[in-house]
């Protein structure tokens, strides 16, 4: 066969792509709106497919049963047996079939089956699927877009439009050249029972904006759109599947709302129109004449007055609402008469072929009514490639339907769509953590939904759960008893069914529950997973989100536009318990760290994957026994990873709330953090003696170092002191007794290990120690003190802290930062808040206390002092100390609240000490680019530090990069040094800055 190129004439709003080759499909244009054209009126209909030699070529091979076998479409699947794929193979070879519609199956089973029939017809067939909301509508194993109803809340049509191209290329790369979508009826009835989700909503001109998008994506892949169901079922109280609904609406209502979007899509190149079995007597009043068979609405209307020339396929002609009419072969015949040119899943094939035959003898119809239909069918397969037909490549198709960016764009499109309908007083976002005192009640989920798991990121709200839905009054009162404390509740309404019948699963329970809440001056935030219909059922209340649908991209949204780690972009989709369509309410964001996909902030989620090979590996090898990876860009965490378990022997697994010591990382988490604030308040000179603020350094040989030197470890203090704990151990290794015990008592509270508790003067006589400590000797060439990595300094600075303060460092940094921020597990002495299960074991210590130490600080110096110190103590999960690394990447903002002036961390940042990659108490990335825990692609304005327990924290603002790892390599001993020889910490980092896609 030939194929030849020929322009088609289209509606001056858009044109088709190049017409050869179609079947290539080509990069979708970055598209920032989907303008709609006006409607026009044209002296002439307008041609949208091409006039094709090609289609003229092939008609004239073709004999009269093989003409009329292009008028069928039947239905098969993918799911049956060989038998029944027979049976279609039979009516392919008989009749001579136009088109198979798939209905349920899988892409692999569908593929080859398509292959299959393809080659068993003499015409290429056209394949076409009811697609509303991609493959996954009717396929396993295929790619789910949100339903319509939730698509109608977005505000951007360019999702949708990129939606359409995403479902236009799967349809390509399947072998399928007709999607049965848009839906582009209004649906103006809450209770239609078979249109609802399936529709953009209420408003005309939202449902004909997204229908026109959704067209042109599908189509700029040469897949023929059919808009449904033509004239417009949005208002029916029936369905067509059963009976025949009525549509009593007037001329002018069904040309200013129903037909709205179908003149719009016409004008905009629309490629095929789905007519709908409905009863419309202002259309014509024909007792019980389906819209489909009727010549009035198909032709007079559709064909002549709307000027439509693309295919005209006519709904299952199975559904009762049209056999009701007469016998199946004498409907599909009168069908064919009234305009349509696809019989769409007809029943009785073989006689309906006879009794076309017989109208055509008794002149009924003519070969021109024939040949016309023919022709048209022939000029849409040209144009959607089948001209040029090859059989569908099975390699790699699953991964080609399910690729990152449908699955991206699919959570895109659902995060767009959440919508704050109503929010009284500015209640939303939750401000300030420390001071909030909120709950939240899921009804119909059960344990650790995703929605309670990621409030649970932003502050330590208490959860609750109705597990069902609340069935009694004991119930109801018992869940109030619980309430009393809080001021806020967050209500969280799951198993929302899409049906109108039985008011969309809401019961009377949940409502009462509802109410009642309200009765005890709870601020209430109502929260939807599901229809905005269903919003009539309740009573107001303070907040209301409705999230539209049930995933867990729309429950972590809806969880982050509570705290105002988002802004809530969806709006209603119809009018409902007197809120208008279009209706939404505004929310602020408040610079809180948000969560989402590798891509959404321009990373490779593929290459990220590459991380599980790198640890996996290393858990292999006993680096450590498990550990957590958080990589955040753009303010938003795109991987969050745990990995192994909590030890070598137990079945305990890292999640991601697990918490770790993270050693060193508590200098520039709690330390600095406490000294920056202090710069900020100018109650700390960096150049001013550490000696002025401490007096008791005065007279010794510590009087003279300044606050900058502590920071930049040029103090002359030594690295590490032994002699700190050695001093309360007896010659033979023992613990003397006049320090320590295993119980504890009002004497000894300053826990040291699980089971063992010291004096509290213990820690003055550490300090005492300190500041008799000697000095080291080593000096530079100008013969002031050389850099020595010092522990002591941090302490010394801790001391600092907490005299201009008046609080020790645990307390100052919890209120100054850990808790404002939401940040539940930093903090230190996690056994006073938290289970030892939930925290990772460091080692098995023989040397100092004799036991295993888990929930305890592992620096023997931090140990002594009861946990505190400025250098070590510090527990925490990777999310939260990413949350605060974060902050200082926002230099100081978090929250809606301004911690550091926007001046100081970068200042503190700065690289001070080149010759060994120091800021002020930031670590920097080292000249020789040899590190084993930091990338040399890290730019020059990142900083970090790590831990001995085998953490990392590191900032890149260049690249706005947090990455942050932590484990317990040093569970059960502190000597394995696989993490440095494995070079984990490095070689992750390098994979993070790999996955950065060039801008």
């Amino acid at each position: 066969m030939i194929a030849l190129a020929v322009s088609s004439i289209v509606a001056p709003a858009w044109k088709l792509t190049d017409s050869v080759p179609f079947i290539v499909v080509k990069p979708a244009p970055p598209v920032e709106s989907v303008p709609v054209s006006k409607t026009r009126k044209y002296k002439k209909a307008i041609t949208v497919l091409p006039e094709s030699a090609w289609a003229d070529s092939v008609l004239q091979t073709l004999t009269l049963d093989e003409k009329i076998g292009q008028f069928f479409m039947i239905a098969t699947f993918s799911n049956r047996n060989e038998i029944e794929y027979r049976q279609i193979d039979r009516l392919i070879q008989d009749y001579h079939l136009g088109g198979l519609i798939f209905f349920q199956g899988g892409p692999y089973r569908q593929a080859l089956l398509t292959n299959r029939y393809q080659a068993q017809s003499k015409v290429p067939l056209f394949i076409g699927i009811d697609g509303e909301w991609g493959l996954g509508m009717r396929l396993d194993s295929a790619m789910i877009f949100p339903k319509q109803m939730v698509l109608g809340a977005i505000r951007d049509d360019s999702l949708i439009y990129r939606m359409g191209d995403q479902i236009g290329q799967h349809c390509r790369r399947l072998g399928i050249q007709i999607n049965f979508a848009p839906v582009s009826d209004i649906n103006s009835n809450p209770d239609n029972p078979v249109i609802g989700y399936r529709s953009f909503g209420e408003d005309r001109e939202n449902v004909t904006r997204k229908s026109v998008a959704y067209m042109k994506g599908l189509q700029r892949n040469h897949v023929i759109s059919t808009a449904k169901h033509f004239p417009g079922h949005g208002d029916t109280d029936a369905d067509s599947h059963y009976t025949l609904p009525v549509v009593s609406h007037s001329s002018d209502q069904l040309r200013d709302i129903d037909l709205y979007p179908y003149r719009r899509l016409i004008a905009d190149s629309l490629m095929g129109v789905l007519t709908g079995h409905l009863y419309v007597p202002v259309l014509d009043n024909t007792p019980l004449l389906a819209t489909s068979l009727s010549q009035k609405v198909v032709t007079d209307l559709l064909r002549n007055e709307m000027g439509f020339r693309g295919l005209i396929f006519t709904d299952a002609m199975n559904m009762r609402g049209v056999l009701k009419t007469g016998r199946a072969p004498d409907v599909n015949l009168k069908a064919l008469m009234a305009g349509n040119d696809i019989l769409l899943y007809p029943a009785s094939v073989g006689e309906t072929v006879q009794r076309i035959k017989d109208a055509l003898a008794d002149g009924t119809i003519s070969k021109k009514f024939i040949d016309d239909k023919v022709r048209r069918i022939l000029q849409g397969k040209y144009w959607a490639g089948l001209g040029d037909y090859k059989p569908i490549d099975t390699r790699n198709l699953y991964q080609d339907i399910n690729n990152v960016q449908s699955q991206e764009l699919a959570s895109e499109l659902s995060e767009a769509s959440v919508t704050v309908v109503r929010n009284e007083n500015n209640l939303l976002p939750f401000g300030s953590l420390e001071s909030a005192k909120v709950a939240s009640v899921t009804v119909g989920a059960g344990v650790g939904t995703a929605f309670q798991k990621m409030m649970s990121c932003y502050s330590p709200v208490r959860h609750f759960i109705f597990e069902d839905k609340p069935n009694s009054e004991k119930e109801i009162a018992e869940m109030l008893e619980y309430l009393q404390p809080y001021d806020a509740v967050v209500v969280g309404v799951h198993e929302i069914s899409n049906s109108p019948r039985r008011r969309h699963n809401i019961t009377n329970g949940t409502i009462n529950f509802v109410s009642r809440l309200r009765e005890a001056n709870k601020k209430v935030v109502l929260c939807l997973f599901g229809t905005p219909y269903s919003i009539r059922f309740f009573p107001q209340t303070d907040a209301l989100i409705c999230a539209n649908e049930d995933n867990e991209t729309t429950q972590q949204v809806t969880s982050q536009i509570l705290f105002g780690a988002l802004p809530a972009l969806g709006r209603l989709p119809v009018s409902v318990a007197g809120y208008r369509p279009g209706t939404f309410a505004e929310t602020n964001v408040l610079d809180r760290i948000s969560y989402g996909s590798p891509e959404s902030v321009g990373m490779d989620g593929n290459k990220l994957r590459k991380i599980d090979d790198v640890v996996t590996e290393a858990i292999g090898q006993k680096v450590f026994p498990g550990c957590q990876v958080v990589v955040a860009r753009k303010g938003r965490i795109v991987y969050s990873k745990a990995y192994g378990g909590l030890d070598y022997r137990s079945a305990a697994r890292v999640t991601s709330e697990t918490i770790y010591d993270v050693a060193s990382v508590t200098k520039v988490s709690a330390t600095l953090q406490s000294v920056m604030w202090l710069y900020d308040q100018k109650k700390l000179d960096l150049d001013q003696k550490a000696a002025f603020y401490l007096p008791e350094l005065k007279g010794t040989n510590k009087q003279n170092f300044t606050i900058r030197d502590l920071l930049l470890h040029r103090s002359g203090m030594v690295s590490f002191y032994p002699t700190l704990w050695k001093n309360t151990m007896t010659g033979g290794g023992g613990l003397l007794p006049n320090y320590y015990s295993a119980q504890a008592d009002t004497s000894f509270y300053l826990q040291v290990a699980p089971k063992l508790f010291a004096k509290s003067m213990l820690r003055d006589s550490v300090w005492k120690w300190i500041v008799e400590s000697p000095l080291n000797n080593r000096r530079d060439r100008a013969g002031h003190y050389a850099y020595v990595y010092s522990d002591l300094g941090f302490l010394t600075l801790q001391k600092v802290v907490e005299r201009l303060t008046g609080l020790p460092l645990d307390i100052f940094a919890y209120k100054t930062f850990y808790e404002p921020m939401g940040l539940p597990t930093l903090g230190f002495n996690p056994l006073r808040r938290f289970p030892a299960e939930r925290i990772a074991p460091t080692e098995q210590d023989y040397r100092f206390r004799s036991q295993l130490l888990q929930g305890t600080v592992h620096d023997q110096m931090a140990a002594i002092q009861g946990g505190v110190s400025g250098h070590a103590g510090l527990f925490g999960t990777a999310t939260d100390l990413a949350t605060l690394m974060q902050m200082n990447l926002w230099k100081g903002k978090y929250g809606g609240k301004q911690y550091f002036q926007s001046g100081t961390v970068p200042a503190f940042a700065r690289l001070a000490d080149e010759g060994h990659h120091r800021g002020l108490g930031w670590d920097k990335v080292p000249s020789s680019g040899n590190s084993v825990y930091v990338s040399d692609k890290a730019s020059v304005n990142s900083f970090g530090h790590t831990g001995f327990t085998g953490a990392v924290v590191w900032v890149d603002p260049d690249e706005d990069l947090v990455f942050v790892f932590l484990s317990n390599r040093i569970h059960p001993d502190m000597e394995n040094r696989g993490i440095s020889t494995h070079r984990t910490r490095r070689k992750i980092h390098d994979i993070i800055y790999e996955a950065l896609i060039p801008s």
